[in-house]
């Protein structure tokens, strides 16, 4: 899909933004949880007039960013020595390098317990540590997704074609036109419910691909709560 770039100006502020035409009589103007704006427009609408709507939403499109750019990953610098505090599920895990011949990442009463014969390699620590966060990633989003799609009615109707964990710079996850679900690997360090939150936000994206209105009007009816998980996330996350 061939995406144009354009930008507007907002004051002292400037707009970028991507406009993705499609067979459509209208405009739609949506703001990704990465923040992003991207306008879907008909085939043969002018520049000029795609500028102008935005021009005419730049309070609201400004809104809609900075509701999601407190949400944002953002990735504290870890050394991966002994002592330091990590996350996983919610809770604060301690850090501990044991010399061993064999190499192994487990939890051990407040411990995330690291076995490996090159103690003294931070980077190789580092290594293990993200091959096992990326392990338990895999199986819990997957018992979760399994969870949450019991939100639903019509639990299939809303069940993804596939499932990624990905280390991601700019968001907790996505669900692509192809209905793949897409998760940040750094989301097995937040709570259950913030797990819960964000796969649940993707899901509704099946039945409804932007955020508009009709979009939090199903998030709203399947987690009400969702507001409340959502801050959870980001107090736990930042």
């Amino acid at each position: 899909m061939k995406m144009e770039r354009h930008s507007v100006r907002h004051g002292e502020h400037r707009i970028d933004f991507s406009i993705v035409r499609r067979d459509r009589t209208t405009l739609e103007i949506a703001v990704e949880p990465d923040a992003s704006v991207v306008v879907a427009a008909p085939q043969d609408a002018q520049l000029a007039a795609i500028e102008e709507k935005v021009r005419k939403r730049a309070a609201w499109i400004r809104r809609q960013q900075r509701y999601f750019v407190q949400f944002l990953p953002r990735t504290p610098d870890r050394q991966y020595v002994a002592g330091e505090t990590h996350l996983y599920l919610g809770r604060q895990y301690r850090l501990k390098v044991v010399p061993h011949v064999q190499t192994t990442v487990k939890l051990v009463r407040g411990f995330i317990v690291v076995q490996t014969h090159r103690p003294e390699r931070a980077e190789m620590t580092r290594e293990l540590v993200e091959a096992w966060y990326r392990k338990r990633a895999h199986v819990k989003f997957v018992e979760r997704l399994e969870v949450n799609l019991l939100r639903f009615p019509v639990p299939n109707d809303f069940r993804p074609k596939g499932l990624i964990v990905r280390q991601l710079r700019q968001r907790w996850g996505s669900m692509s036109s192809a209905s793949r679900l897409l998760l940040n690997r750094r989301l097995i360090e937040a709570p259950i419910d913030a797990i819960d939150y964000v796969i649940t936000h993707e899901l509704c994206h099946i039945a409804v691909p932007h955020h508009g209105p009709e979009f939090f009007e199903l998030l709203e009816r399947v987690l009400p709560d969702w507001e409340k998980r959502k801050h959870r996330l980001e107090q736990k996350m930042a």
